[in-house]
């Protein structure tokens, strides 16, 4: 796809995003990146991005990657992103893909394949994350159908983690929420990239793009107030077992 899908549908004098530009593989950096962006706009989503051929490849992913293998988390295959996209965590107030942007996880990948190219057109790319949070063997898998295609109708395809040491039941979305950049969560982002707005927990804007944003920032505050309330749990469940364990020596 390059970049020309991506550009056309920002208007980057309102949007914060990078325009970028398709780059040739730099010399002295023979492993691709790889990141993973927490997308809170109208749903919450993940985006799957993989180094390739100057741009990052992209899939939306609804409920985010699992590290259980018998998990078959649904990945959408979205517009190529460029490469400067990879460090970018900020407020997108309006147009597509209006919310907020989260860094969760970013690193180094590697292909398990000979060819990337002919995987990919296959539709089974198998590849070895080495992340923050994501490690160890994966692939992406193309499910019956679906096309590899600009025009393509159907670009669903399936993110799915090997056996192997890191993988497990653990909810790694659940456990590790935070950005790896920033180290904070929607509502720290949203309050350094726009104070105002978070402060006063107006929209950006009125009417329906503003409207929407009142919802995501609604959001916001009450994904971290569940987070906080969790951790509160979980601390006063650990004191209240401690003197029970005390009297029992």
């Amino acid at each position: 796809m390059a970049l020309e899908e991506y550009k056309r549908k920002r208007d980057f004098s309102r949007s914060p995003e990078p325009a970028g530009v398709v780059r040739r593989s730099r010399k002295g950096r023979q492993t691709p990146v790889f990141c993973v962006q927490k997308h809170l706009a109208s749903h919450l989503h993940y985006d799957f991005r993989l180094e390739h051929n100057g741009v990052l490849l992209s899939w939306a992913v609804p409920k985010g990657p699992s590290l259980d293998p018998s998990v078959k988390r649904l990945a959408m295959h979205v517009e190529d992103h460029p490469l400067e996209y990879g460090d970018f965590e900020g407020v997108i107030p309006s147009g597509y893909g209006a919310g907020i942007v989260m860094l969760w996880d970013r690193g180094t990948w590697t292909p398990e394949v000979d060819d990337v190219d002919a995987a990919l057109k296959k539709g089974d790319l198998k590849f070895t994350l080495d992340g923050y949070k994501l490690k160890g063997s994966w692939v992406l898998v193309r499910t019956k159908g679906a096309r590899w295609a600009a025009g393509g109708a159907d670009r669903s395809w399936l993110l799915i983690k090997h056996r192997d040491e890191w993988a497990g039941p653990v909810d790694i979305a659940e456990f590790a929420p935070l950005s790896v950049k920033s180290q904070g969560d929607f509502a720290d982002i949203l309050a350094q990239e726009n104070p105002e707005i978070w402060i006063s927990h107006r929209p950006a804007q009125s009417g329906e793009a503003g409207a929407l944003f009142e919802k995501i920032i609604a959001r916001a505050i009450q994904m971290r107030s569940d987070r906080t309330g969790r951790s509160r749990r979980s601390t006063h469940s650990t004191r209240t077992k401690t003197p029970v364990a005390r009297k029992r020596r």
